[in-house]
This record gives structure tokens, sequence and C-alpha cells, in this order.
């Protein structure tokens, strides 16, 4: 029985999650299985949360220094800046597993989902991180997303809210512009990448649009008046333009939160 409760899903989430190594992180997170899933289990937030390495160092996102994108170094910084985003989305993702009881069992099996995917792209930045003659942690880096799963961490709704609809969804917007550039910069394979994941967020977003608009229904909350009120509640980021609407959309956006979205930006 003991062997069995190592194994299930949102017990292995929560000891992934407090990994430090971020190769042994990746590796647990693509060994969680979904054969076991405690749905009621209520756990005891242990010290340590999210399991990190000693590096990058962590500064304000107006000290992460920008360098330019026609040197080695600079596309270097770029992809390290996008590899950090992608772990801090696999903490996130493990996260919402095991800290939120109660859902469907879907509910995890789609976060489980979204786990892997981040772990893979994490791995495929930072192998090309590598291949331009750097490590992860060699550039500095900012905590804003975690810090927005620390404010919603008792919340479900805010969480799903503010996180995948609006930290999340930005990718969508930036990264086709952020391809171009690098294709421009002669950066095929890092453009390559980006793809991939751009194409893997709209599923990723697509998931945080569902779940959010299912505790909506629930609980007889409209949708985009709730949104608002959280993103003031918890001092969300401002939002602005241009906005991806064809991925957007894609990801479970509908028109009436697309013109809201452009109003708010305005």
């Amino acid at each position: 029985m003991m062997d069995k409760l190592a194994n299930e899903l949102r017990a292995a989430a929560l000891a992934a999650l407090l990994e430090t190594d971020f190769a042994v992180k990746c590796a647990a997170v693509n060994s969680l299985s979904d054969t076991l899933i405690d749905l009621e289990r209520v756990f005891d937030e242990p010290a340590g949360i999210p399991g990190r390495p000693s590096r990058p160092e962590l500064v304000p996102p107006g000290k992460v220094g920008r360098r330019a994108m026609t040197t080695v170094e600079g596309r270097a910084a770029l992809i390290h800046a996008l590899a950090h985003i992608e772990l801090n989305a696999v903490n996130l993702a493990v996260d919402i597993i095991w800290r939120f009881a109660g859902m469907p069992r879907q509910f995890y099996l789609d976060w489980l989902k979204v786990a892997r995917e981040e772990a893979y792209h994490f791995l495929l930045l930072e192998g090309h991180l590598r291949v331009l003659g750097y490590q992860y942690g060699d550039f500095t880096a900012h905590n804003s997303m975690w810090e927005m799963a620390n404010k919603t961490s008792i919340d479900l709704l805010a969480r799903l809210a503010l996180v995948p609809r609006t930290l999340e969804a930005r990718g969508l917007d930036a990264t086709p512009a952020v391809m171009a550039k690098l294709v421009q910069a002669g950066d095929q394979a890092a453009a390559d990448i980006l793809a991939i994941i751009l194409h893997d967020e709209v599923g990723h977003v697509a998931i945080g649009n569902f779940w959010y608009k299912e505790l909506c229904a629930q609980r007889g909350l409209d949708i985009i008046v709730t949104y608002a009120e959280m993103a003031r509640q918890y001092n969300a980021p401002t939002l602005r333009g241009p906005f991806n609407l064809p991925a957007r959309k894609a990801a479970g956006f509908d028109d009436d939160e697309l013109r809201a979205l452009q109003e708010m930006a305005s």
C-alpha cells in the first residue's frame, strides 16, 4: 500500500515540485503516473516550494539584463529567459495538481499533460542554450510568475484567471515576434523550438480557460466581470497589445472576452 501511495499523482507532483535539480525535476515530471489519483487529500504545505537550483540569481524584472539579438550572448540571454519561464511553468503545473483538492479526475490529468509538455519545452531550450555555449543559470532571471502563484495559493479561481489566462496567454501574443527576430538573427533552430512551444501553449491556455469557465459556471459568476475583479484584487500586470487574437480564440477566449481584453488594454 505504501508503494502505491508513493506513486499517487498528487503526492508525486508535490515531490517533483520540491526537486531543486532541474534535470531531476523534469525526469520526475515525466515519470508521474496517472494510475492512482487521490482527489480529496489535503496536504500541509512543506518548506522549500518551489524547489529551484542555486542559480540563476533572481532579481527584480527591471534589473534583468538585456542584450542585443545580433550577438550569440544576446540570443543566449533570450533563450535563458524563455527557459526560465518554462521551468516556472513546470513548477506551476505540478503545484496546481497537489495544491487544490476536490476537483474532477480530468482536472489533474489535464495539468499532468501540461507539466510534461512544459518540461519538454524547458529541456529543448536548455539544450539549445548549451549549443550556444551557455548553461541555465548563467544569466539573471526574475520571479514574477511564481510571485503570482504565491498570491493565488489559496484561490483556485484566481490561479486559473491570472496564471494561464494572463501570464501564459501573454506568451501567445509575444512569441511570433520573438520567432521573427530569431530568424532574422540567423537562429532558425531557436525559432523552430518556439514554434513547438507556441503550438502547445495554445492548448495549455485552453485548459486554463476551460477550468476557469467551469468554476465560474458552477458559482454563477460572469467570466468577464470576475476576471476584471480578480485582476484588480491581485494586482495582475496590465495587458497591452498587440494581441494574437487567432491564437487566443483557439485557446478558448470568446469574442466578448477578446473585446473586453482590448478595451482593458486601451
